[in-house]
């Protein structure tokens, strides 16, 4: 979830890594699904997903015909958004693949977009950073049912928040990136580096919004948390352990967690609108920092087409624990979140969005089919994130059933 806030001095937000798949939008902070009473769980179900043989017809193959049809769409959605460039990939087995960029990288000179650039992936680094706290829960490390004072002191509630309720955005605390001093901070001087301890003193600095596991709301405080959980029990920097233990290990070779602002080329120019000014800027070298365990990481199309399905089955963890992933809340027709990972009408995996960037990685069971779109711009358009309308359009060619769709949040003041 993007949230925005507007005033007459600052255009800033809660800049755009709060990505969620409730959908992008300006105005409040949405919290996705019915509360539940205080303390009762909220039923986990698994929203239902094709079965593992796809149905005659189901995913078409990929002929010049559909490749034709689905350039339209994509085009279509770039001039309506004012997209400068989009990559996409769609591939499912015995389909074939569609692999295409579109539009420029950079705008002032023309770089055209190409399948090989790298991208900062914002909120989907959360499916790695949860990933690493699954492995430790599989190693008898950590329990997702640990409350979080176990292993980090000064939380609000933390005698009673568990590593379930962070990683399933059930915490109630509030959204460090949805306070409006870190907001001006950060856009001040986007370069500046963030501490974690920084970024969740911008949140308990604000009561909790509601007892644990009481509804959904989606946090970056939640996951700066987990990578504390990670750190303390392993020893070793998140940087360190998520390349090494996550990144390496699913074989991905252009994935990076950075220390800083590193950005390895080549990669796109990003444009966001949320600076102070309101006007777009340039925010390819801004610090990520500010992200951290929510939404720090580099990667590239080819790595991200490996990870949808690394990620979506479970490949790094044990079936037991990646069952526990998947369980989700439903909270809108055919959606839901589970551990750091969502599922839209049985399309499986993250979206991701900061100052610059957006990206989408979704796997579909049943036909076993990978989408990757990757785009450098985060502004939204009527409402909607750029990312989940290339989404919609693409899915509502190849997968009827299955539409990626999120609605639009209600905007204010943008």
């Amino acid at each position: 979830m993007r949230t925005h806030w507007r005033s007459a001095a600052v255009a800033a937000a809660a800049l755009g890594l709060a990505v969620s798949p409730v959908g992008g939008g300006a105005g409040a902070a949405y919290a996705w699904g019915a509360a539940a009473p205080a303390r009762q769980a909220v039923p986990a179900l698994t929203v239902p997903v094709p079965a593992p043989t796809p149905a005659a017809g189901e995913f078409p193959q990929l002929t010049p015909a559909v490749a034709r049809e689905l350039d339209t769409a994509i085009r279509k959605v770039m001039t309506e958004a004012k997209v400068p460039g989009v990559i996409v990939a769609l591939s499912a087995p015995g389909k074939g693949t569609y692999i295409r960029s579109f539009g420029v990288a950079d705008k002032a000179t023309g770089m055209p977009m190409s399948p090989g650039l790298n991208t900062r992936i914002g909120s989907e680094t959360k499916t790695f950073t949860v990933t690493a706290l699954l492995q430790l829960v599989d190693e008898g490390k950590a329990g997702l049912d640990d409350p979080i004072g176990k292993y980090v002191d000064g939380v609000p509630n933390g005698d009673r928040i568990t590593l379930r309720e962070l990683a399933g955005m059930r915490s109630g605390l509030f959204n460090y990136s949805a306070d409006e001093d870190f907001g001006k901070a950060f856009l001040s001087d986007p370069s500046r580096p963030f501490t974690p301890q920084q970024l969740l003193a911008y949140s308990f600095k604000h009561p909790v919004l509601f007892e644990p596991n009481a509804k959904f709301d989606y946090s970056n405080t939640n996951l700066i948390l987990l990578g504390l959980v990670v750190e303390k029990v392993t020893g070793q920097r998140l940087d360190d352990y998520i390349n090494r233990e996550v990144v390496a290990a699913a074989g991905l070779k252009h994935t990076l967690f950075p220390v800083g602002a590193e950005f390895p080329s080549p990669h796109a120019q990003g444009y966001t609108d949320q600076t102070l000014s309101g006007k777009t800027a340039n925010a390819t070298d801004w610090n990520p920092s500010w992200g951290w365990a929510a939404g720090a990481m580099i990667s590239n199309l080819s790595d991200l087409r490996s990870w949808a399905k690394t990620v979506a089955t479970g490949t790094l963890l044990t079936p037991a624990t990646q069952a526990e992933r998947l369980k989700v809340v439903p909270s809108l027709p055919g959606a839901g979140y589970g551990l750091g990972i969502f599922n839209v009408q049985g399309w499986i995996g993250h979206n991701g969005s900061l100052p610059g960037y957006q990206s989408l990685t979704v796997y579909l069971p049943g036909p076993q089919a990978t989408l990757v779109v990757l785009l450098n711009t985060d502004t939204d358009y009527r409402g909607n994130e750029p990312s989940t309308l290339f989404g919609q359009a693409i899915t509502k060619i190849v997968t009827p059933d299955h539409v990626f769709t999120l609605p639009a949040q209600p905007v204010t003041g943008h």
